[in-house]
């Protein structure tokens, strides 16, 4: 969890120091110059504008239609991040029991646990990082998105409903409904898996803040983009969980058949 919360203050911080050496200013187009700029900015500010010609110009619905196709391309990872994180709470027990065997600090007794905590994760096919893929890609998105709707005049100077796309929210609306819909996001798939682990538990206050406090600054399509995509999640949530419990479930069934 630990690593989560640095991957995630460190791609936030990406995120402010590349908007800073980037010419927000400067249009995108064509003449584009930088891989960034080119191959990332301006396919997905392409894109917006196409889906906003086919949905009456609206630049708002274009972003939420977006970030749905965005979430749907990525759920084939965050079903594998709610394989490994099953699979990782199914491991506490062994890993509990090689730290109260390895539980001296010193430097050799540390690296013994360590390489004993790679065996284990090894034998299960099980990686510890996995959790963290669907953010570490993420991420980029939401920086293209930033800079997309920055650098393209239509879509920056573009109302939709009480808010200008561009600018922050000025009643701090999306903001807090971001931080509401992250907190259940995160609640749901806690009670899903069935995870007390202390850290856990005081991830799902502080990594809603972390939304919400750049959130009140950022443009609020990003904000948008946060809110549709929490609420895709949720459902996407309870979808992948009651597949996973379905199949579990006939699993046990089966084996019990076999055992009578």
């Amino acid at each position: 969890m630990k690593k989560k919360v640095f991957a995630v203050s460190s791609l936030i911080f990406m995120a402010l120091l590349l908007a800073g050496c980037t010419d927000l200013n400067k249009p995108i187009n064509d003449g584009s110059e930088g891989i960034w700029s080119h191959y990332f900015v301006l396919p997905l500010s392409k894109f917006i504008i196409s889906v906003a010609h086919l949905f009456w110009n609206s630049y708002g619905l274009a972003i939420i239609i977006t970030t749905l196709i965005v979430r749907l391309v990525l759920m084939p990872l965050m079903a594998k991040q709610v394989k490994s994180s099953r699979a990782m709470q199914e491991l506490q027990p062994k890993i509990k029991e090689l730290q109260k065997k390895y539980s001296s600090k010193d430097q050799n007794t540390q690296k013994k646990l360590q390489e004993e905590q790679m065996k284990l994760f090894q034998q299960n096919h099980v990686n510890p990082l996995a959790g963290c893929l669907p953010i570490l890609i993420q991420m980029p998105i939401l920086f293209a998105f930033y800079q997309a709707i920055m650098r393209t005049s239509e879509i920056k100077t573009q109302s939709f409903l009480w808010f200008q796309l561009g600018s922050a929210d000025p009643f701090y609306i999306l903001p807090v409904i971001a931080a509401v819909t992250t907190f259940l996001q995160q609640k749901i798939m806690m009670g899903r898996m069935g995870n007390d682990n202390p850290q856990m538990a005081m991830m799902l206050y502080i990594f809603p803040i972390m939304i919400a406090v750049p959130a009140f600054y950022f443009p609020s399509a990003l904000a948008l983009y946060w809110v549709v995509g929490n609420i895709f999640m949720i459902f996407q949530t309870f979808i992948i969980y009651e597949k996973k419990d379905d199949k579990k479930g006939n699993q046990k069934s089966a084996g019990g058949a076999k055992q009578k």
